[in-house]
C-alpha cells in the first residue's frame, strides 16, 4: 500500500498533541492531551468491567475528549463504588491542572484486579507526569513505557496516509499488552490519535472495523481482561476532512487497519514469556466467520502453542484445533502448511498426509519450527473466506510470570 508511509516518533508526529509518562516502581501514569477531539472507543466484552471502563463509557456519550489519564499497576476493577470515586478524584486532578472540563477527560487503568487504587501514589505519579507534557518523540516513548505492566518493550506506531483526493493526514498510537490477551480484545490498552477531521460516530465505525481484524485477532493466553480499551481521538489539526459524501475515505480506513494490526502484532510478539511469534492464515473457508474461528483456534490452542515452543511440527494439533473451532471443515480436502521467513512446506495437501517420519517434508518442518517466526497456512478449499490471527508460544516463563504476579 504505497499510500501509507511509516513514520518515526509515535505521537510526536501529530500536531496539537502533548503526552507524557512517569513511573514510581510498578505504578505508572501516562497523560494524553488532545484538546476538543472527537472520540470513540471499543471496550472489553467481559461481564466483569473495571471502574475506568464504566467511567469512560459515560464520558464518551458527549463525543468529545480533550485528555486521557492512564495508569498501570492497579486495574481499579472489582472495587465497587470506591473505584468510581477514585476515577473522579484522578480526573479532577487532571482537570484542575490542565484547565480542561472534567467531562472531557477519559480514564483507563491496567494492573492487579480486586485491589483498591493506591490513590496517594497514583496522584503523586500523575503530577510528575503532568509536569513532563511535551510533543517530542521522547514524550511519546515515555507515555508508552509508563503504561507497561509485564510488557518487555514499549509499543508505538505512526503513519502518514495519502487520501484518495491527494491530501495527507497522520495517525499515531501506543498500546500495552503482554498477558491476559484473547480475542474480543484482551489486558490491552490502546490509544490512537489522528490529525484528521472525522465525526465521533464515524470514528466508532472505523475503529470497530480495524479492531475486528487486529486486536480481536490476537491471542496470548486465552484470558480476556476486564479493562480492555481502545480509544481513538481526532483533533482535526490538519483541517482535512476524511469524509466524502457521507463515506469515510477508504485509504484512511486502510491506514487505520494497518496501524492497529502493527500494534496488535507487537503485543503478540511480546506475549508473557514468549520466545516465538505465530501467524495463522486461513483461506478457502466457507465464510469469513469460519476463517476467523479457525485462525483464532489455532493460535489459542495450548497444545499447539506448546509444540511451537518445543519446535515440534505436530500438525495433528493444528487440524484438531480447526476441528473444534466450530467452523465447517472437510478433512479430506484441507491443506496444511507451515513456513518461516525462508521456507514453506506442505504437511497435508488436499487431505493427503505428506509429513510422515523420515520424509523431506518432516525434516523441513522440524527446521521451520526452530525459527522465531512460525507461520501456519491453511486452505480449507470450501469457499472464499479468509482471515489472519497472531499469537505466540506457551513457555515455562509464562507460568512463572503468572504464578508470581501479585507477589
Amino acid at each position: 500500500m504505497d499510500f501509507i508511509k511509516d513514520l518515526d516518533g509515535g505521537f510526536s508526529v501529530i500536531e496539537n498533541l502533548k503526552v507524557s509518562g512517569a513511573r514510581e516502581g510498578k505504578y505508572g501514569v501516562s497523560i494524553i492531551v488532545s484538546p476538543n477531539s472527537t472520540a470513540s472507543a471499543v471496550f472489553t466484552s467481559n461481564k466483569v468491567v473495571a471502574a475506568p471502563v464504566k467511567y469512560t463509557k459515560n464520558v464518551l456519550k458527549k463525543g468529545i475528549i480533550s485528555a486521557v489519564f492512564v495508569n498501570s499497576g492497579n486495574a481499579n476493577c472489582f472495587t465497587g463504588e470506591q473505584g468510581i470515586k477514585d476515577c473522579e478524584t484522578l480526573v479532577e486532578l487532571v482537570s484542575k491542572d490542565l484547565k480542561v472540563p472534567a467531562d472531557e477527560i477519559a480514564i483507563s487503568s491496567t494492573g492487579v484486579i480486586g485491589r483498591e487504587m493506591p490513590i496517594d501514589i497514583i496522584s503523586k505519579v500523575a503530577y510528575e507526569s503532568l509536569s513532563k507534557l511535551g510533543d517530542k518523540p521522547e514524550n511519546s516513548l515515555a507515555a508508552a513505557k509508563a503504561i507497561m505492566t509485564t510488557d518487555t518493550f514499549p509499543k508505538e506506531c505512526a503513519v502518514e496516509v495519502t487520501l484518495n483526493n491527494g491530501e495527507t493526514v497522520r495517525i499515531a498510537g501506543i498500546t500495552k499488552g503482554s498477558g491476559m490477551i484473547a480475542p474480543n480484545m484482551g489486558t490491552m490498552l490502546s490509544f490512537i490519535v489522528t490529525d484528521a477531521v472525522i465525526p465521533a460516530d464515524e470514528i466508532n465505525k472505523a475503529l470497530k472495523k480495524a479492531a475486528n481484524i487486529s486486536f480481536n485477532m490476537i491471542v496470548v493466553d486465552g484470558d480476556e481482561s476486564t479493562n480492555d480499551t481502545c480509544l481513538m481521538m481526532a483533533n482535526g489539526a490538519s483541517g482535512i476532512d476524511v469524509m466524502n459524501d457521507g463515506e469515510l475515505d477508504s485509504n484512511f480506513q486502510e491506514a487505520l487497519n494497518y496501524l492497529c494490526i502493527d500494534l496488535a502484532k507487537k503485543m503478540a510478539r511480546d506475549g508473557e514469556g514468549a520466545t516465538k511469534f505465530i501467524e495463522a492464515n486461513v483461506c478457502g473457508a466457507k465464510t469469513l466467520e469460519d476463517a476467523r474461528l479457525a485462525s483464532k483456534s489455532i493460535i489459542s490452542s495450548s497444545l499447539f502453542k506448546s509444540a511451537v515452543f518445543g519446535g515440534d511440527p505436530n500438525w495433528g494439533r493444528i487440524v484438531s484445533a480447526i476441528g473444534y473451532s466450530g467452523c465447517d471443515l472437510n478433512p479430506d480436502i484441507v491443506t496444511i502448511a507451515i513456513a518461516d521467513d525462508v521456507d514453506e512446506v506442505d504437511l497435508v495437501k488436499n487431505g493427503e498426509i505428506l509429513a510422515f517420519e523420515d520424509t523431506p517434508y518432516l525434516e523441513r518442518a522440524e527446521k521451520i519450527m526452530q525459527s522465531k517466526n512460525v507461520t501456519v497456512n491453511i486452505d480449507m478449499n470450501l469457499g472464499d473466506g479468509e482471515a489472519t490471527a497472531w499469537g505466540c508460544d506457551l513457555t515455562y516463563d509464562y507460568v512463572k510470570i503468572n504464578a508470581e504476579y501479585t507477589t
